[in-house]
């Protein structure tokens, strides 16, 4: 960097340090720790002194029974969270665009963070015992309304795909929601005008206008999300299942296991291992969706 810059905007650089000075220190000094992967920690040797054992704990990891359905469970479970929270994020803000245009008034307008503060009252209603226990509000209320009998939910995994899905939609789509109701707002409304001086429908105007101007903040979304695709919610695989060991073949994914196996054995290389594994995964998928999106269209990829 030339020495002549550096004096021009010397100010800004100074602005800049606290926050570069946080971002290594958090994000970057505590790359040290990958070598804890490859090593057999002692805790009397460090992490130094601590033996080397190469690639033994992510072999431990992959071989062990339930290496087939941690994966399976976790890749399945995000990826159909991904196109679930693009779906109806982008459905709701579209709906409640409409409303906020027909109604105009400032009431609407400041709440249109509504959705996000709904997602969180239900998510808090489901997760703190009324999903389904032997006095909840679904057994004791809905299902004898539809002459169905009680159901143990927490002894029946095949119910669980569905429990999870609604449980973090509603977690997640207010905030979606909000997302993409913030670029339809700064969507320029002479766009709209001509569509409707040519005859086009309210459809044609979203077919036409709407979704193309959301495709950047989707796809910049869906890839960020892509590169978290080996991470999931820990504590809506851990705590919302309650734990329940009958429920592990469609309840348990990586964090999951890696909790557990930490707990029961104590073993931080095997731990630290499958988090390696993890963010190599997430950032080779992130890559190569990225690719895939700028041969389709350069101007949506992220980079």
């Amino acid at each position: 960097m030339p020495v002549r810059t550096i004096r021009t905007y010397w100010v800004f650089y100074l602005m800049l340090l606290p926050a570069s000075v946080v971002l290594l220190i958090n994000n970057y000094l505590p790359m040290f720790g990958i070598i804890i992967a490859f090593k057999n920690i002692n805790l009397t040797d460090g992490i130094l002194g601590s033996p080397w054992v190469g690639l033994d704990n992510f072999t431990y990891l992959f071989k062990t029974n339930d290496a087939w359905i941690i994966t399976r469970n976790t890749l399945l479970y995000n990826a159909l969270f991904i196109v679930l929270n693009i779906v109806i994020g982008v459905s709701f803000a579209i709906m409640l665009n409409e409303l906020r245009n027909r109604l105009l008034s400032k009431f609407f307008q400041s709440t249109m963070f509504l959705p996000y503060f709904l997602s969180a009252i239900v998510t808090s209603y489901l997760v703190f015992g009324y999903l389904g226990t032997e006095h909840g509000f679904i057994n004791n209320t809905l299902l004898p309304l539809i002459g169905m009998k009680p159901i143990s939910w927490y002894s029946e995994p095949q119910y669980w795909p569905y429990i999870l899905s609604f449980v973090h939609t509603w977690k997640t789509i207010g905030y979606s929601t909000v997302m993409y109701l913030a670029v339809i707002i700064g969507i320029d409304n002479e766009y709209y005008e001509a569509a409707t001086l040519d005859g086009a429908s309210k459809w044609k105007q979203m077919i036409h206008i709407t979704l193309p101007s959301l495709v950047p903040i989707i796809v910049i979304l869906a890839l960020l999300a892509i590169g978290r695709i080996f991470y999931t919610d820990f504590g809506l695989f851990f705590q919302v299942p309650l734990n329940s060991g009958s429920l592990f073949s469609t309840t348990n994914v990586i964090d999951t296991y890696v909790y557990r196996t930490f707990i029961t054995l104590g073993d931080i290389g095997m731990s630290t291992a499958a988090g390696l594994y993890q963010s190599l995964v997430g950032f080779i998928m992130v890559f190569f969706s990225n690719y895939i999106v700028r041969k389709i269209n350069k101007e949506n990829a992220l980079f």
